[in-house]
């Protein structure tokens, strides 16, 4: 088997193993990125010399004896959303083209005591807003499983990159799907923790009650590794949650007893795409073979959560994003140009209110200003108690209908998204349309709890199905063991795009 189609455990126990080196290891990687990125589009940033350089240190040590860390020489991708000191963090957008961070997100700096290999920066919609990875400034992405098709997003790079074999895993962001939609779209597998099991420190804010840094990989052995290695009390993130971290690596293999799972008939009402049910439903009949339990239950407020998802959402990614004013950083227009046209006289706007207008218009893409405007309008005067206050309740009982559920059972299982992957361009101008690809995903981030896309299945069309469970809160180690049980008695997770 080539080392690009090698799994981040099976790499990690050949580097410890001194089957090959880390050097070895990161050539092939951006030797694979080389000759298939020009098509896919994964990569913003290939960062070679200093991956190279990162694993010829990696081996130094290993050869001298001296101890390495639990990733030493595993390469991976990084979406581009998270700061990397004194390289280009982007977030997909012109608005922050070239800024540079002083310092490491603490995700970033935990992988780098863990030695593992940054191969490059992967592309996202602009600020994780989308749900296609067409939104990015820079470069759409496309489905390595078709090329005419999308990804998935936001973390639409982190996704295709893995499914292309131009990483064995990748760091991505999740606020409302975003890790568990392009997993699934691109046939790999991905992990949104609990709110606050991995500290946001140093993740670009799009929604802050809402945003989760996640894995994304080839099996739930993958992302179980990396949860192990990220997950952790941060004192520099007020809302990471201080508890132990559980050996999800070591306990990831060990198959749940007396298995309830729960399906919400919500889940399979009408709009659902008939390959995605017949995928779904025969995974429910794998689960059964292994001795689970499937119980229906009810979620009678799920209708109501990408309502509710995108009133919270926009009104948090206006407040966020309010600091992008072209002063302290980012993009900032071209002012001597600014005063040499002069001010409309029909506005009242001083140069600084222009200059503030026109940074922001060219900074932000349409979807980022929809988003914008969509908030600010829900916060003003007159409008915030019956948008985003109603929001905040609704989101309550969202929570209530998942904590009724799991009194019942000990998995919810159900469909990531009511269709496969649909062609590039197809839903740009629909963005309604768009936003309700969500409507599965979206409560996990309004209830915070943990939630994994695995595959399980193709459409007739060839383009890949996932499944989505989810779990209560904290309860990342059942979730990794139940989605396992099903990825070891199928192969649908080995299978990759020619």
């Amino acid at each position: 088997m080539q080392l690009t189609e090698t799994s981040a455990v099976d790499l990690v126990e050949g580097l410890q193993a001194g089957r090959w080196t880390a050097v070895e290891v990161a050539r092939s990687f951006l030797e694979r990125i080389s000759g298939k990125d020009p098509e896919i589009g994964a990569f913003l940033q290939v960062h070679a010399d200093a991956a190279l350089e990162q694993a010829e240190r990696i081996d130094a040590r290993r050869a001298t004896g001296k101890s390495v860390g639990k990733l030493a020489g595993l390469p991976l991708s990084l979406k581009d959303v998270l700061c990397t000191r004194s390289q280009p963090t982007t977030c997909g957008s012109r608005m922050l083209e070239n800024f540079q961070p002083p310092f490491d997100a603490t995700s970033v700096a935990k992988l780098r005591d863990a030695d593992a290999v940054f191969l490059g920066k992967v592309n996202m919609d602009e600020f994780a807003m989308g749900s296609s990875c067409e939104n990015s400034a820079f470069q759409a992405t496309r489905n390595p499983w078709n090329l005419e098709c999308i990804p998935g997003g936001s973390s639409g790079g982190s996704a295709a990159c893995v499914a292309a074999g131009m990483a064995p895993i990748s760091i991505g962001s999740d606020t409302g799907g975003s890790v568990r939609q392009p997993a699934a779209l691109c046939g790999v597998t991905g992990l949104k923790p609990t709110y606050g099991r991995i500290s946001r420190y140093g993740l670009v804010a799009f929604a802050s009650s809402l945003d989760q840094i996640g894995p994304v990989g080839t099996s739930v052995r993958d992302v179980a590794l990396l949860l192990e290695v990220l997950a952790g009390h941060d004192p520099l993130d007020s809302t990471s949650i201080d508890a132990p971290v559980p050996p999800y690596s070591q306990t990831v293999e060990q198959p749940l007893k007396n298995l309830t799972l729960g399906i919400a008939k919500e889940h399979f009402e009408s709009g659902l795409d008939g390959d995605v049910e017949s995928a779904v439903r025969e995974a429910l009949r794998v689960y059964e073979s292994l001795g689970a339990t499937i119980k229906e239950v009810s979620l009678p407020h799920a209708p109501h959560a990408v309502g509710t998802y995108y009133i919270i959402a926009c009104c948090e990614c206006s407040s966020n994003l309010a600091r992008y004013d072209g002063v302290h950083y980012g993009h900032r227009t071209d002012v001597s140009q600014m005063l040499a046209e002069g001010g409309n006289s029909n506005d009242d706007l001083t140069p600084l209110e222009r200059m503030y207008c026109r940074s922001r218009a060219e900074g932000f893409g349409p979807e980022v200003k929809r988003r914008i405007m969509l908030g600010t309008y829900a916060l003003s005067a007159g409008y915030y108690d019956a948008y985003y206050l109603q929001a905040l309740k609704v989101r309550r009982l969202i929570r209530q209908d998942f904590d009724k559920a799991f009194e019942e059972v000990d998995l919810l299982v159900g469909p990531v998204m009511p269709t496969a992957a649909y062609k590039l361009g197809e839903k740009v101008e629909d963005p309604l349309s768009m936003y309700l690809s969500d409507l599965f995903t979206v409560s996990a981030n309004l209830t915070g709890q943990p939630a994994i896309s695995v595959p399980c299945g193709f459409t007739s069309g060839g383009l890949p199905i996932g499944l989505h469970l989810q779990a209560p809160p904290m309860e990342e180690e059942r979730l990794l063991r139940g989605a396992w049980m099903f990825q070891n008695a199928t192969d649908w997770h080995q299978r990759r795009p020619q």
